[in-house]
């Protein structure tokens, strides 16, 4: 619009002024932009603050400024002309403003005439922002749209009813299996549809009755079968609709379970359509005097039933021009049968709020207007959500970086850019390294700390064209527009660069890493999926070779995932279908050279994949969780072989491996103690092997379970002792009763000097602990007799055999020990 203009300054009566002042107090309290006319000249005489922001003009230039300089639309030329001459005096109606800066904004508008208590009498204009509300209205129009076509998408047959039974819709998959005919589909005919149903079911008279009990009671949920005179067998589940707590209909889903009959086991009751949510319901009349309302609609309004009963639906709701609705409401109702929009509402008390309304026309079975149905939705609580909403939908609450809905359009964007254009760009997947001991160890507070200022770092990094989205977590995505591998490298070196610094919270000073995978488009992926994928990809091969670093995508990637996720699903098959198996290595004494004990390991051979070794899919195991369950059932198995052992007179030590994420489930120790309890097992002939890294993790509450399963009787080993964390404080503390010398440390005595040192030394500090000890992966006579010599207890390897079955495992003890 043009700049306001201003004329000379007119006098003003006391009086005037006193008004003016009196009317400058009172808007200044208003949340619409209000600004006042006098009505000589049409000029501002007083505006509130709300008015300058929406203007973007300060009140100095606002103060004498003509009406019609603010006039964008034809319609608001003539207004103000025809008041001029005196043709009119109030004016509401939505319409167009240009702010100072040209930008248009859409606002309803409303003019009226107002008179001082001294008879000055100006024109009072108020503006309401609508762009929110149309964005709102989209929003909800989008949303009843997939409603529709949920509803419509399903294959159950849907139909809901209201309280009294009368249909409020249908879809296609119900008249397609009722088989209603073309007249049923065409008009609205309750009774005829009923009818239609009751005469097609076999049993007339037990559907009937069933009605009347599911009508009687408005909150009763049911499930029944009926069968159809046409030989078809449909499910039906009846579900109440609730509004604010209180039903407001009913739904009826259908399935048509003919073919299901025949297995029981693949019957299941409709999963719930929709809930309804509507809170205010007013029916009126043909003439729209009302004749009920709900009690949520005496809520909204802060009004009795019995003051509304016999009103004029517009005393009710400002959609009316008269005594006839709006046009534009008219002609949907005539055509559609149905209309919706939103407007602002009033209480009783005068206080005003938005609402969404949905008109319904009831038709009779004549096809004239019955009823009218008023569907009233306070939207309160989402206007005074929407900034928050807003500001939620594209940015990420804690760092202030743009979201994955943001990452989304941007990548989109730099596809056709770059797509249009023949350029490139990097997309770089960004995670930190062990992050979540920061948060399980000092606090997800102090972690989100941590995550703000990686955060800054990662930004300071890049150029402004860039864009960095947190993806949730300690995941970062950064976008890097028309940039090839030599340029990405740089960043991705920069970026590991930035986290040299040390960091410094609270007094504390750490250090932090990052594993990052690069993804280049068009070479790694003409998607934003599978640029994202990729990359994360590349991240993931950095985190399975050490972290801090880098990685560019390679195809294999994909290979070596999809062979994990295949391996994954294969061995929870195989659990389920008992296709894992147990062999036992004997463990021998070093002096007698008799079998004293025996350790359960795991093998599995998959019928596609064929033998798999342990290291082949633990760590997939271990890493997807699944390592609890296969863990259980080895600790299990493993019981019970021992027990069946036991009864035949062969009374070994069974060993068994936990790994650590199985020993750190909050239950494990109770889940020992109760396969104990159901077997016959001394528990002292079970003994449990542990790594050292799963004690070191968290000391304290490592002694609580290692005291706890001593208790129970259950002896305790650390295997490949040496090759983690060995600490001797943690040795002195923990009951221990055995080590186990890794065979690493065994493979090359007595040739190698550092490996002898290395098992002299563990088996002596064994000794001086009163810990007996073991040797892994003994192969030969030498590495034998060099153990006993140096005072081990105990071996294992293929000197003595490898894991057996148990049948052989019987054959070699009988051959050994009763010989």
């Amino acid at each position: 619009m043009n700049q306001p203009h201003h004329s000379a300054v007119h006098s003003e009566t006391p009086d005037t002024t006193n008004c003016i002042a009196l009317w400058q107090g009172l808007i200044e309290s208003m949340i619409e932009a209000v600004w006042i006319v006098e009505p000589l000249e049409l000029r501002v005489v007083a505006a509130n603050q709300v008015a300058e922001e929406l203007l973007g003009i300060s009140r100095t230039a606002l103060i004498g400024c003509p009406v019609i300089d603010f006039a964008f639309t034809p319609e608001d030329v003539f207004f103000w002309e025809d008041v001029a001459a005196g043709r009119a005096d109030h004016l509401l109606s939505e319409t167009l403003l240009c702010r100072a800066d040209h930008s248009l904004v859409t606002v309803l508008r409303r003019v009226s005439r107002a008179q001082c208590a001294d008879g000055v009498m100006f024109y009072v204009v108020t503006v309401t922002n609508q762009s929110e509300r149309r964005a709102v209205e989209n929003e909800l129009e989008k949303l009843v749209a997939e409603l529709r076509a949920t509803l419509e998408s399903t294959a159950d047959g849907i139909l809901v009813t209201d309280l009294d039974g009368a249909i409020r819709g249908f879809n296609q998959g119900f008249a397609e299996m009722w088989n209603l005919p073309n007249n049923l589909l065409t008009e609205r005919d309750d009774v005829g549809v009923y009818g239609w149903m009751a005469r097609s079911v076999i049993d007339a008279s037990a559907y009937a009755g069933r009605m009347t009990a599911i009508s009687c009671d408005p909150l009763l949920e049911a499930s029944d079968v009926l069968m159809l005179r046409c030989g078809q067998v449909l499910e039906r589940v009846t579900l109440p609709q609730y509004a604010r707590g209180s039903p407001i209909g009913r739904v009826y889903s259908f399935r048509n379970i003919t073919r299901r009959l025949a297995d029981e086991k693949r019957l299941m009751l409709a999963a719930r359509v929709f809930e309804a949510s509507l809170d205010a319901i007013v029916v009126t009349d043909p003439s729209f005097r009302i004749v009920a309302v709900n009690p949520a609609g005496e809520r909204m309004t802060g009004t009795t039933a019995a003051e509304l009963a016999d009103q004029h639906l517009s005393q009710s709701l400002p959609l009316w021009v008269g005594n006839r609705p709006h046009h534009a409401i008219e002609d949907a109702l005539h055509r559609h049968g149905f209309w919706q929009g939103e407007i602002v509402q009033h209480k009783k008390n005068g206080a005003a709020f938005p609402c969404l309304v949905a008109l319904v026309r009831v038709l009779d079975s004549n096809g004239a207007p019955f009823h009218y149905v008023a569907f009233i939705k306070d939207l309160s609580e989402a206007v005074a959500a929407r900034q928050r909403i807003e500001q939620l939908a594209y940015t990420d609450a804690l760092t202030g970086l743009p979201n994955r809905v943001r990452l989304t359009e941007r990548l989109e964007f730099a596809i056709n850019l770059a797509r249009r254009d023949r350029t490139n760009f990097a997309v770089l997947f960004v995670d930190l390294d062990r992050f979540k001991q920061i948060n399980d160890s000092l606090g997800h507070v102090f972690g989100d700390r941590v995550l703000i200022e990686v955060a800054q770092r990662l930004v300071d990094c890049l150029r402004q064209v860039d864009t960095i989205a947190r993806l949730g977590g300690d995941e970062f995505v950064l976008l890097l527009h028309e940039i090839d591998a030599l340029g990405a490298e740089q960043t991705a070196r920069r970026l590991l660069a930035s986290m040299t610094t040390p960091f410094i919270i609270d007094e504390m000073k750490f250090s932090l890493t990052f594993s990052i995978g690069i993804a280049l488009y068009p070479e790694d992926g003409e998607t934003l999926d599978d640029l994202i994928k990729n990359a994360d990809s590349a991240m993931y091969h950095v985190k399975e070779r050490g972290r801090g670093d880098f990685r560019f995508y390679q195809r294999q990637m994909n290979v070596d995932l999809l062979t994990r996720m295949k391996i994954d699903h294969a061995m929870r098959e195989a659990l389920v279908q008992q296709h894992f198996r147990l062999a036992y290595q004997p463990q021998v004494d070093l002096r007698s050279g008799t079998l004293i004990g025996s350790e359960a390991l795991i093998r599995w051979k998959d019928q596609e994949l064929g033998e798999l070794s342990p290291g082949q899919f633990i760590p997939i195991a271990e890493e997807t969780g699944f390592i609890v369950a296969l863990g259980d059932w080895v600790l299990r198995e493993a019981i019970r072989q021992a027990e069946s052992w036991q009864a035949l007179g062969i009374d070994l030590t069974m060993s068994v491996n936990v790994s650590a994420v199985q020993f750190q489930q909050s239950n494990f120790v109770e889940s020992v103690a109760q396969l104990l309890a159901e077997s016959s097992l001394a528990p002292g002939r079970l003994e449990l092997e542990l790594t050292e890294s799963i004690l070191v993790q968290n000391v304290d509450e490592a002694l609580i379970r290692l005291d706890a399963l001593v208790n129970l009787g259950v002896q305790l080993a650390i295997d490949d002792f040496g090759t983690g964390y060995s600490s001797l404080a943690y040795l002195k503390r923990f009951p221990i009763h055995r080590l186990k010398i890794d065979q690493s440390f065994v493979r090359d005595i007595p040739d190698d000097d550092s490996d002898t040192a290395i098992a002299t030394a563990v088996i002596n500090l064994a000794h001086s602990l009163r810990l007996r000890v073991i040797a892994e992966g003994v192969e030969n006579d030498v590495q034998r007799q060099f153990l006993l010599e140096a005072g081990c207890d105990e071996f294992q390897g293929y000197l003595c055999a490898p894991a057996l079955t148990p049948a052989d495992f019987i054959a070699l003890f009988q051959r050994i020990n009763l010989a």
